[in-house]
């Protein structure tokens, strides 16, 4: 069964970032994949510190849950990042969390299916969205559409419940997820995976 793996940022572990997955997880079920919710937002996760120790170990020198996740984003098909807005951005704890797994775990993570949902009280919605989804590009993963830009408004789960076209959002991007997810597998069965280039890097200083 495939499986979508949904990393919420969120310092609330019933807020509003997990009430819109919880939206997002009942339409995947429905399509019959699995999806499984870690809340790593109030967790104590630190940043890289770029001594790429993982390019020997395959692994982050910092034994935490970003070495426990590795394994789970191998075996998913699908990502989804959570993040509420502070400050226009998303959330500090998802940003290490990602930027260290992303970098540390060593994964060919290309054609896995990436999407982000982002809450706000008011603003900020676009450019917190806009920063989770370049971790996708950058890593040969599609990005799943949707009818709109997948953020839900509101202060509270309440709130949340009230945003019925953020939600609607959420149902429509799930549903284009699972679509995608079951035609890249099908594609892969029928023709392989797309062989990826990489023999040229810049290099304007003379080492790297």
């Amino acid at each position: 069964m495939a499986k979508v793996l949904m990393i919420n940022g969120s310092p609330d572990p019933a807020g509003c970032i997990h009430t819109a997955m919880e939206e997002a997880a009942a339409i995947f079920a429905e399509q019959g994949i699995e999806t499984e919710e870690l809340q790593i937002g109030n967790k104590d996760i630190r940043g890289c510190i770029a001594c790429r120790k993982c390019k020997e170990t395959g692994k982050c020198v910092f034994n935490d849950l970003v070495n426990e996740t590795a394994p789970k984003l191998a075996e998913a098909s699908g990502l989804i990042l959570g993040s509420p807005v502070y400050y226009g951005n998303p959330n500090g704890t998802i940003l290490s969390f990602v930027q260290r797994l992303f970098y540390s775990c060593g994964l060919d993570l290309r054609m896995k299916v990436g999407a982000s949902i982002v809450s706000c009280r008011r603003g900020g919605n676009s450019a917190t969205f806009e920063a989770l989804n370049q971790f996708f590009g950058i890593c040969g993963m599609p990005t799943a559409p949707s009818s709109y830009w997948n953020d839900v408004h509101g202060y509270t789960k309440e709130d949340v419940y009230r945003d019925e076209e953020g939600l609607q959002t959420v149902r429509n991007l799930a549903l284009n997820m699972a679509f995608m997810i079951k035609s890249i597998a099908d594609g892969k069965g029928r023709y392989g995976a797309p062989a990826t280039v990489t023999d040229v890097f810049t290099d304007f200083i003379g080492g790297r």
